[in-house]
């Protein structure tokens, strides 16, 4: 992307453990203090995993007309009131925009699985005439995206996108490429993702959950005694505009993507194919028309997964040889999945803004030969660009620059 094509970054809202809006995302990182908690919301005492970023405390009412709220469930409740705060920070109420003018991308992982589940029950136990329709109609993983467009009537292009832990960061590439070519002229990108015991029971299944045996239940980013993920839910939503439009108060611009498929990946694992990584990274700095010298701090995708933690390492170590920028791992405060990663791009486009960085929590020990400066404190930290990683197990790889400048 050539600088008069980068995408400006107007407006944040959330929806996220611990926190709602982003002044409270802030705060959670100044202190260091991470919103994942041991399960209350359903049983996990048969299985190996017991801790989660979940959202609690949640008043959609504070958002959402009582009327509308009733349609809709939990998912498209959290990204259409991430929705309002994104267009409130933005200020969108004061600068209005025709309505065919914006489009929504959204991200999601595993979509409304509670939803689905809620109404095949019903479906079984009551037939089909008795089943409610409403909850047919939100068991669909575009719902969310459907009711921003309704509420907001936002009458340009509407996807949604499902790529894994890749998902928000998918939707948000398409949605800053189609302002760049001028199907829209601003979009709103959102990710969003609900955790429920189906789910926390089939990634615990896989062993892709931490758990407590030798270590204790913990999320350790490329820490050297980290034992799986910890998962987590919520929704980001951002106001995405021409920086050509930009008002002087973005959080930051995108500037470039790269993407990429580890084919060495199985489906429900990372792989081995380093190069495939690196390969997306350096693109994403080529689109962005900046050197690897450029890159101020590098967002890591990194969860705590034994293969997808490995891999980022070596890739990193490839791409900035001895020069590493620092590192920052931030799922260790909300959980991988949240969002669908959309909280992620939150706290990079936030550090930007701020320019400070958050610790990594939960990091203590490289993997012997596998050692990055991984930051372990808040502090202030002077950024130009940002390079955010996103694997995705299966193999997909999506790499994106948020500069300060346009």
């Amino acid at each position: 992307m050539s600088k008069s094509s980068r995408v400006a970054i107007e407006g944040i809202g959330l929806v996220a453990p611990a926190a709602t809006g982003s002044d409270q995302l802030a705060q959670l990182l100044t202190e260091g203090r991470s919103g994942i908690e041991m399960v209350e919301r359903f049983d996990t005492s048969s299985l190996r995993g017991h801790k989660a970023g979940l959202v609690t405390g949640f008043q959609a009412k504070q958002f959402i007309a009582p009327g509308k709220m009733r349609r809709m469930n939990t998912l498209s409740r959290q990204a259409v009131a991430a929705t309002r705060m994104a267009r409130t920070d933005a200020g969108m109420e004061e600068n209005p925009y025709d309505a065919a003018e914006i489009g929504v991308a959204l991200g999601t992982t595993f979509g409304p699985v509670q939803t689905s589940v809620d109404y095949l029950r019903e479906y079984v136990e009551k037939g089909s005439s008795l089943a409610p329709p409403q909850l047919f109609a939100e068991s669909v993983a575009n719902a969310p995206g459907s009711h921003i467009a309704i509420e907001f009537d936002h009458r340009g292009f509407n996807l949604t996108f499902t790529q894994r832990e890749s998902s928000a960061l998918a939707a948000t590439m398409f949605a800053c490429s189609q302002i760049v070519k001028g199907t829209v002229k601003a979009a709103i990108s959102v990710g969003v993702e609900e955790i429920n015991d189906i789910t926390f029971s089939v990634l615990d299944k896989i062993g892709a959950l931490s758990s407590s045996g030798t270590t204790a239940e913990e999320s350790r980013p490329f820490d050297r005694d980290r034992n799986g993920m910890i998962v987590g839910e919520g929704a980001a939503a951002f106001v995405l505009d021409g920086a050509e439009r930009s008002r002087g108060s973005a959080y930051g611009f995108y500037s470039g993507f790269g993407i990429a498929r580890d084919r060495t990946a199985s489906i429900s694992n990372w792989g081995t194919g380093a190069d495939a990584v690196v390969r997306a990274m350096s693109d994403a700095l080529l689109d962005a028309e900046i050197a690897i010298d450029d890159v101020d701090a590098v967002w890591a995708s990194a969860n705590g997964s034994l293969a997808g933690d490995r891999l980022e390492a070596i890739a990193l170590r490839q791409l900035f040889r001895t020069a590493i920028p620092p590192v920052i791992a931030t799922k260790s405060y909300f959980g991988e999945y949240a969002g669908a990663g959309a909280l992620h791009l939150a706290t990079a486009a936030i550090a930007m803004r701020r320019q400070w960085v958050p610790a990594s929590l939960g990091f203590e020990r490289a993997e012997s030969g596998l050692e990055l400066p991984v930051n372990k404190v808040g502090r202030p930290h002077p950024m130009r660009n940002i390079l955010v990683n996103s694997l995705s197990a299966g193999g997909g790889i999506i790499c994106a620059v948020i500069s300060s400048q346009p």
